[in-house]
């Protein structure tokens, strides 16, 4: 393998392991605040069991996630210094910011929550664990904003050789960013609610601590219930807008080999990239218009009249994304987006008839859907990415022009393989530790509890 392939494994490798924190963590920062506010208002101790509880969890994941964040910006340096260096002037101010507004406040807000038990005023301990699940989700934000850039470069001119910064405003409203920013962190919240559900689901069937698990579950249930139906709306709107952004993507969305107006919707297809054609396929007359265009007769562009058109533009190259991967990662995430909006639905149906604390099918089914919004989030970061290429940003750089010009191979191979390592025994570590924290302490255990918290 060359130096570009390994860098680009790597990248995936790290990020794609780094995403399984990120969402989750977005979801679960918000959840606590919402039960610590329940005690705040109620003054129910089983409140504040349950956010002792889920706080050592969140915690936890928020701790792996930082240590494996470190690793990408440390990429861009070493693997990607052309790609650094073309857009230096542009994608570091947004991940600066980052790091100064949103990472320093959600550190320092996490530090006095942390352990602010009883040495804090209820009202500014609350006002804590909701700055760290504000600053959390401000993360995300800006790192969007930087990820929006590559996806569609705007606010910016050329000179030597170099995209730098022209209107910054341009860049915070850039339209991709403002569907890009809701749909991930609504995903996130999915992603935190249902991993509540899950590990309530699997307390509720051990009998440990009914009461505190029954109110975590209808929580979680709610939560998740609204962000998945609005996970599914803004990842409509996304969709949109990569209609007239990123029309090439759309089409490998959906092996959309030559323009169709108007378009149907493919079901499933047998893709053969190499021929420009899908050998056997089931499509649906007009569906792919209504969602491209809410219109019966909307044109949709293929591939080939696409790859003609960039081919006169940026010159010869293959221009096509890998066609099979975004077509099936697009359908596996909105497969389970269905399913989360089901099983939300589904736990609410079984809250109102009064069976949720007993009904054991569904109880397991919360268990196993647990580990989906993961790869979901991944197939979403895969369609987001991998349907840019070749690109590295949009229209202005290839993938190949941004990786490092004076890195080996072997040297790509051994950082690559020590952080695989690395994040293997990281992941058998936050594996033990959610497992061992998720099973609840002995009931009436306030002090053994936060104890186990800091």
């Amino acid at each position: 393998m060359d130096a570009l392939l390994l860098a680009r494994w790597q990248f995936g490798i790290t990020t794609v392991y780094q995403f399984i924190f990120v969402p989750l963590t977005l979801g679960l920062s918000v959840l606590v605040a919402v039960m610590q506010t329940f005690y705040y208002r109620t003054g129910n101790e089983t409140y504040k069991k349950m956010t002792l509880f889920w706080g050592k969890l969140f915690i936890v994941l928020f701790t792996l996630g930082v240590v494996t964040g470190i690793v990408q910006e440390f990429q861009f340096g070493m693997n990607w210094s052309e790609y650094s260096r073309f857009v230096g002037d542009i994608f570091g101010i947004p991940l600066a910011i980052e790091a100064l507004m949103a990472f320093f406040i959600e550190s320092t807000f996490i530090g006095l929550w942390l352990f602010g038990w009883d040495r804090l005023s209820k009202p500014v301990h609350l006002a804590c664990i909701w700055m760290v699940a504000i600053a959390s989700n401000l993360s995300a934000v800006w790192i969007l904003i930087a990820n929006a850039w590559m996806q569609v470069p705007v606010g910016y001119v050329m000179r030597n050789d170099r995209a730098e910064l022209a209107d910054f405003v341009a860049i915070l409203l850039n339209e991709r960013a403002l569907v890009q920013i809701p749909h991930t962190i609504i995903a996130g919240f999915v992603t935190g609610g249902l991993f509540v559900i899950g590990i309530s689901a699997w307390n509720l069937l051990h009998n440990h601590r009914r009461d505190m698990f029954m109110k975590s579950m209808r929580i979680a249930l709610v939560f998740t219930a609204v962000a998945s139906l609005a996970t599914a709306t803004t990842g409509h709107s996304q969709a949109q807008e990569t209609v007239k952004t990123q029309p090439m993507k759309l089409a490998a969305m959906e092996a959309l080999w030559e323009t169709e107006e108007p378009a149907s919707w493919s079901v499933v297809a047998w893709i053969d990239q190499e021929n420009q054609m899908s050998r056997r396929e089931l499509r649906i007359p007009y569906l792919l218009s209504v969602m491209a265009h809410n219109n019966l007769t909307g044109e949709v562009r293929g591939i080939r009249d696409l790859q003609e058109e960039y081919e006169e533009r940026h010159g010869p190259g293959n221009y096509a994304p890998p066609v099979a991967v975004i077509y099936w990662s697009f359908r596996l995430m909105v497969l389970l987006g269905m399913c989360f909006i089901g099983t939300s639905l589904w736990g609410l149906w079984m809250w109102w008839r009064e069976r949720l604390h007993d009904h054991r099918l569904y109880l397991k089914t919360c268990m196993a859907v647990l580990f989906l919004p993961f790869l979901a989030n991944t197939a979403g970061w895969i369609v987001a990415e991998m349907g840019r290429q070749p690109w590295i940003v949009y229209g202005l750089m290839l993938t190949e022009e941004g990786v490092s010009s004076i890195i080996g191979s072997a040297t790509v191979w051994i950082s690559m393989i020590s952080f695989t390592v690395l994040y293997g025994a990281l992941a058998g570590l936050a594996f033990y530790l959610v497992y061992r924290f998720a099973r609840p302490a002995p009931d009436n255990s306030d002090e053994l509890e936060k104890a186990h918290l800091y």
